[in-house]
């Protein structure tokens, strides 16, 4: 299974995978369809799957258009989304798998951006090999999503079933918001080193505009302050210990910043 970031819009990233040897692509998140028709042309690959992690039309707007190609694709997304995922064909909940090419992804169901989230986790085939995870707008490089529809509550939970998956497991994000993502964290965490450096390298990389995405879960959980809600210096920046009232104070920073 190989990996294809595609940008589109202002700042979204869409994942186009793809089995080269049977001639067929499945798509993360299609939020337009004509970049990815470019490219399934170029591979020339047959689209058998979309897979959207949520509703919103930034992450949903191509479907129509691609099932129009490729009539006989298979629409995936969350069972809370029925009815909001235009011709939504698979309703998925927690501990499902879907299969594309060699590969068996698990279902992570994961509330607080909106109410029917959901990610997908493909496991390394091999041990020393990355896992993918395409999380859509719940965690992202350096930060995580708004809460749309969800709570903070809802949202430790669900990033604390992301953040049990092993350290070598790419973090495909729906958007490139890395920089100010650590622009932001730097005034939470301010003695985090690793914080810094990964600031610096960001900076960097976005002035050669070098994509940020995708980032390792590992240095997620070193340098992402919403997945730090349990730490000493994130619990004294917001003057409170229990996990919710953290990130839901941090979150509430982040949201003014």
């Amino acid at each position: 299974m190989e990996i294809k970031r595609i940008p589109v819009l202002a700042d979204n990233y869409v994942f186009v995978l793809s089995d080269l040897k049977q001639k067929k692509a499945a798509v993360i998140d299609p939020a337009v369809a004509s970049p990815i028709l470019d490219y399934l042309a170029k591979i020339n690959c047959q689209l058998v799957a979309i897979f959207n992690t949520h509703h919103h039309y930034d992450h949903v707007g191509g479907n129509k258009e691609l099932i129009q190609h490729f009539p006989d694709l298979c629409v995936y997304g969350g069972v809370e989304d029925k009815g909001r995922i235009p011709h939504q064909q698979v309703f998925l909940k927690q501990d499902d798998t879907v299969q594309f090419a060699d590969r068996v992804g698990q279902v992570f169901f994961v509330p607080g951006h909106t109410r029917a989230h959901i990610a997908y986790y493909f496991p390394p085939i091999e041990a020393e090999e990355t896992g993918e995870l395409f999380c859509g707008d719940t965690i992202f490089a350096g930060g995580c999503g708004r809460l749309f529809e969800g709570t903070p509550s809802q949202m430790v939970d669900s990033i604390s079933k992301l953040r049990q998956l092993p350290d070598n497991t790419r973090v495909w994000c729906a958007h490139e918001y890395t920089l100010s993502n650590l622009k932001f964290a730097v005034t939470v965490d301010r003695e985090n080193v690793a914080l810094q450096e990964r600031y610096k390298a960001g900076q960097q990389a976005r002035s050669q505009h070098i994509p940020t995405v995708p980032s390792l879960l590992g240095i997620e959980k070193q340098t992402n302050p919403f997945l730090r809600w349990d730490t000493p210096e994130l619990q004294a920046t917001a003057n409170i210990t229990q996990p919710a009232r953290v990130f839901g104070r941090i979150r509430g920073m982040k949201d003014n910043f």
